[in-house]
Formats: structure tokens, sequence, C-alpha cells
């Protein structure tokens, strides 16, 4: 008994919770100067989301303006008006609430079942691990984007159907990626050790494997936001996403399309604020992974 509960302490130190030696996480972080400037452009994405509704009227984003359309940037409109006079800067703004939305909550859903179905195939291994991972490699052999489209089509899109559509359709590499670490893990001292004292199979996943992957949540789920974020561009881009009048930078580019030439701001803003936006998120998840990889805590 002294035994299996020195291996459930051992395990317990591994957890994400308890100081390792070595730099902290954020030095390691700080290494990748380019993942601190995206955790910068992040956090000022993040902020203009967040205060959107005390700084700009809902209305200057969605009523139209028919006088003022197609205007050129000037001091009442710094990034000027789309075809039917709403200002660009204001829908921009509301866009990025919806993004941001749809891609932190697509992630929570995807996380959700990658996690679940990971960690089951991982721990059970045999007929459980068959099933659910040729499950998977079938949902990985069919093109998200074709997937996204006829649930659009079926279910009538919508900000609810792109969350659901998204997260239910972008779990099936961090399956694989948990379903690995927990192969791994699940014949170390610390879990054997669980078994012999009693604890349920749930509970062993819950409490002593899962905080031990961590690291590959954080990060495949940093991913997963800016994946969620392009997709959701991309499906409202072809008019099966976020519907108008309310703003996203997919339909924004959409409604765009034809004012290229003669308006080429109109397009100009939503689709660099989708590349910064995710291309920043993206450094920042390839930040995390180096900081979490524990073959770098001693560098």
């Amino acid at each position: 008994m002294a035994k299996a509960a020195g291996a459930l302490a051992q395990g317990r130190e591994r957890r994400p919770g308890h100081q390792r030696s070595g730099p902290s996480l954020w030095a390691r972080y700080a290494r990748h100067r380019g993942a601190v400037l995206a955790l910068g452009v992040v956090t000022i994405v993040v902020a203009i989301a967040l205060l959107t509704p005390v700084l700009v009227p809902q209305a200057a984003a969605i009523q139209p303006h028919p006088q003022n359309m197609l205007h050129t940037p000037d001091a009442a409109h710094p990034l000027g008006t789309d075809e039917v006079g709403r200002d660009i800067l204001a829908r921009l703004m509301y866009a990025s609430r919806i993004s941001l939305t749809v891609g932190v909550l697509a992630m929570l859903v995807s996380i959700g079942l990658g996690v679940s179905v990971g960690a089951l195939a991982g721990y059970f291994v045999g007929w459980v691990d068959t099933v659910l991972m040729r499950f998977t490699d079938a949902l990985l052999s069919i093109p998200v984007l074709f997937l996204l489209i006829a649930l659009a089509v079926v279910l009538g899109p919508s900000v609810r159907t792109l969350i659901v559509a998204i997260g239910a359709l972008s779990w099936m590499e961090l399956a694989r990626i948990i379903r690995a670490n927990i192969l791994s893990l699940r014949e170390r001292e610390f879990v054997e050790a669980a078994r012999a004292i009693g604890a349920v199979d749930l509970l062993i996943i819950a409490r002593h494997i899962l905080p031990n992957t961590f690291g590959p949540i954080v990060v495949a789920g940093t991913l997963n936001v800016g994946n969620a974020m392009l997709t959701e561009a991309a499906v409202s881009y072809l008019g099966l996403g976020v519907q108008p009048p309310t703003p996203s930078w997919g339909n924004m580019l959409f409604n765009a399309q034809s004012y290229l030439w003669n308006a080429p701001w109109v397009a100009l803003y939503p689709g660099l604020m989708i590349v910064v936006t995710v291309l920043a998120i993206n450094f920042v998840g390839d930040g995390l992974r180096d900081a979490l990889d524990p073959r770098r805590v001693e560098g």
C-alpha cells in the first residue's frame, strides 16, 4: 500500500499544476519572439471584441446608409464604408466577436469530443480502440468543408450550426494525439497503483491520466481556435455561414467581391483581419508547443 501511495504521488508530481525544475513556462514561451508578438496581437483582438458594444453602437455595423455607399476612408469612416454605406471599422469590430465566439466554442466542442474518444480508445484498447479509431479514420477521410456545407444546407446557416458542425468535425486529430499519450501512460506505476487501491477506470482516466496530457490539449485547443475561425470565414464567404446583416469577416469578403477594383478597401480589411488573427493564434500555439515540450524544460 505504501508503494502504491508513493507511485500515485509520483504521478501527481508530473501534473501541470506542480512546478518543474528549469525555466518557468513564461520564460520558455518568451524564447519564441514571434509567439510573444502574436500573443500581443491576439490580446488586442480579444480586447476589441469584448469592448466593441461599449465603443461602437451596433447600428453603425448593421444599418444601411445608401447615401454613404463605398466612401473612401476619411475622418468620419477611418476604413471607409461598404456597398450599402455601413462603416467598415464598426463591422470589423462586431465581426471579431462572431469569429472569436465561433472559434472558442467550436474548440471547446472539439476538445470535449477529442479527449473523450482518445482517452477511451487509449485506455481500454482492444475492440473499443479498434471501433473508435476506425470511426475517427473514416471521418478524417471526408473533406470537412464538404460536410460543413452539407450540414449548413440541411440545418440552415446560423452561428449555432457553425459552432456545432465545426466542433463536431475537428476533433479527430486531437483524439489520435490523446490516444497516443494515454497508451504510454496507462502502464505507468502511478496508474497501476491507482488500480491496486481499487480506483474505477473512469476515475483513473480523469484524475491520474488526463492531467498528464495537459500540454497536448492546450496546444491542440489553441490551434483549433484558429482553424475554426478560418473555416467559419470560408463557409460564410460561400454564403452558408453567418447571415447578413450580422457581420463576419467571411461574409464581408463575400459581399466585397464585386467591388475589388473600384473599392478595394471593402475586401482588404476583412481579409487582413482573417490572415493576421489566424496567423497570430497559430504562432501562439507554436509557442505553447515549444514551452510545454518536456525536452525543452532544461534548455
